[in-house]
C-alpha cells in the first residue's frame, strides 16, 4: 500500500490535527447510529422530520461525514496541491469550535429544537474558520487544476449549506419564516448533499483512484464536463425551489444524474489504465459507493417525475449512508493505517523492527465488514420501501454494530 502514496514533500500537516477530526468523527458515527435505534418506528413510517431524527442525521452528516472531510482535507490538500496548510494552529482552534458546536447543536435538536440556533452560530463559526483556512491554503497553490475547481466549489457550497441550516434554526428560534421554510430546507439538502459532499468526493476521487490503483496515462479532460454538468444541475435545481413548476427540478436532477454517470464512467476509464491487477477491498468498497450513488441519482429523478416525496426522503437517507458514508468508510480504511504508520514508524525503518503496513489492520475483518455494510444497506432499502419496522430494526441493529466495529478498527490502529 505504501507505494501508492507520494513520499514526503515538506508540506505535510501535523498528524495530530487530522487524527483529532477522525477520532471525533468515528465516535459521532456510533452515536448517530445508536440514536437512530430509538426512532425506528418513525423511520419505518417515513417520518424523517422529527427532533431525534434531526439530531441523529446531524451527528452522522456533521459529526461523522463533515469532520472526516475536514480532517482529510487537512491531510490531503497539502499532498494533492503541494502547498502547506495556511495555519495549523488555527486548525486546532477550528477543530475545538466545530466539535463543541456539533455536540451542542445535536443535543439542542434532540431536546429543544427552538434553541438550536444559538449553538448553530458556534457551529457556523467553526465552518467559516475552516473555509477561510482552506481558501487561504488553496490561494497559495502554484498551478491550479480541475481538483482545485472541485475543492473550491465544494467549500463555497459548504458555506452556503451552513448558512441555510442556520437560517432554518433561526426560523424555529423566532417562530418566523414559515412561508420560505420549505425552500430553504430544500436548498440546505441540495447544497449539502450535492454541492458540498458529492463535489468534494468527486474531486478527491480523481486523486485517490489513480493512487490506489497505480493508474497512469489517463486523461482528466472528462472531469471538466463532470464539473460543468453537476454544478449546472445544482444551479437549475436551486432555481426550481423558487418556482411553482416541478419541471425545472426534473431538468436539474437530470443534469445531476448525467454528470454523476459521466463521473462513474470516468473513474472506470481511469481504472482501466491501472497497473495494479487486484484492487484492495476497502478501495473496492469505495467504488461500490460510486455505483450506489449512480443508482440513487437515477432513482431520485424517477421519484421527482412521479411526484413522490416519500420515496425522495428514502433516497436521501440511502444516499447519506450508501454514497457519502461508504465512500468515507472505504477511504478511511486505506488512509488511517498509512498515516499512522508513517507517523510512528517511517523514520525507524532499517533501525529497528517495525510492523508492516498490512499489519496495521486485519484485512479479513475489513472484508467481512464491507460485505456486511452492503447487506445492511440493502436491508434498510427494502425495509423503508415496504415500511417494515421488523426488517428496519434488523438493518439498524446491524448498522449500529458495524459502526462500533468500524470505530474499533480505526481506534485499534492508534495502538499499533
Amino acid at each position: 500500500m505504501s507505494s501508492v502514496f507520494p513520499t514526503r514533500t515538506g508540506t505535510e500537516t501535523d498528524v495530530r490535527l487530522p487524527f483529532s477530526f477522525i477520532t471525533f468523527a468515528v465516535l459521532s458515527f456510533v452515536a448517530s447510529q445508536v440514536l437512530l435505534l430509538t426512532v425506528i418506528p418513525s423511520l419505518a413510517s417515513g417520518a424523517f422530520r422529527l427532533p431525534l431524527v434531526w439530531a441523529a442525521a446531524h451527528l452522522g452528516l456533521l459529526g461523522f461525514a463533515l469532520m472526516t472531510a475536514m480532517g482529510a482535507m487537512y491531510q490531503l490538500v497539502p499532498v494533492a496541491f503541494l502547498t502547506p496548510i495556511w495555519s495549523v494552529r488555527l486548525g486546532f482552534w477550528q477543530f475545538a469550535v466545530t466539535a463543541i458546536g456539533i455536540v451542542a447543536f445535536a443535543a439542542s435538536l434532540a431536546a429543544a429544537p427552538t434553541w438550536a440556533f444559538l449553538p448553530g452560530l458556534l457551529l457556523l463559526l467553526g465552518i467559516v474558520l475552516f473555509v477561510w483556512q482552506m481558501a487561504m491554503t488553496l490561494r497559495k497553490q502554484g498551478t491550479k487544476n480541475v481538483m482545485t475547481l472541485f475543492a473550491a466549489t465544494s467549500l463555497l457550497f459548504l458555506l452556503l449549506t451552513a448558512s441555510a441550516g442556520t437560517s432554518l434554526a433561526f426560523h424555529f428560534f423566532t417562530a418566523t419564516g414559515a412561508n420560505r421554510h420549505e425552500a430553504v430546507f430544500g436548498l440546505h439538502m441540495l447544497f449539502g448533499l450535492c454541492g458540498w459532499f458529492t463535489l468534494l468526493i468527486m474531486g478527491f476521487s480523481y486523486k485517490m483512484a489513480p493512487m490506489f490503483s497505480l493508474a497512469h496515462g489517463f486523461s482528466l479532460r472528462p472531469a471538466r464536463y463532470v464539473y460543468a454538468l453537476y454544478t449546472g444541475g445544482i444551479v437549475v435545481a436551486f432555481a426550481s425551489l423558487f418556482s411553482p413548476s416541478q419541471g425545472w427540478l426534473a431538468v436539474g436532477v437530470t443534469l445531476l444524474t448525467t454528470g454523476f454517470a459521466l463521473f462513474a464512467w470516468h473513474i472506470r476509464a481511469i481504472l482501466q489504465k491501472r497497473m495494479k491487477k487486484t484492487l484492495d477491498r476497502p478501495f473496492r468498497f469505495s467504488l461500490s459507493a460510486v455505483a450506489i450513488g449512480l443508482v440513487l441519482h437515477a432513482a431520485a429523478l424517477a421519484a421527482i417525475m412521479a411526484g413522490s416525496g416519500r420515496w425522495l426522503g428514502i433516497i436521501i437517507y440511502l444516499s447519506a449512508v450508501g454514497w457519502i458514508g461508504f465512500s468515507i468508510i472505504g477511504y478511511l480504511f486505506k488512509i488511517v493505517p498509512f498515516l499512522w504508520w508513517t507517523h510512528r514508524y517511517s523514520e525507524k525503518v532499517g533501525q529497528q523492527h517495525v510492523p508492516t503496513l498490512k499489519q496495521m489492520m486485519n484485512e479479513r475483518a475489513i472484508a467481512v465488514q464491507c460485505r456486511l455494510w452492503l447487506a445492511a444497506l440493502a436491508l434498510a432499502a427494502v425495509a423503508l420501501a415496504t415500511a417494515s419496522m421488523p426488517l428496519l430494526t434488523v438493518a439498524q441493529v446491524l448498522l449500529t454494530g458495524l459502526s462500533v466495529a468500524f470505530a474499533g478498527t480505526i481506534v485499534a490502529v492508534f495502538r499499533k
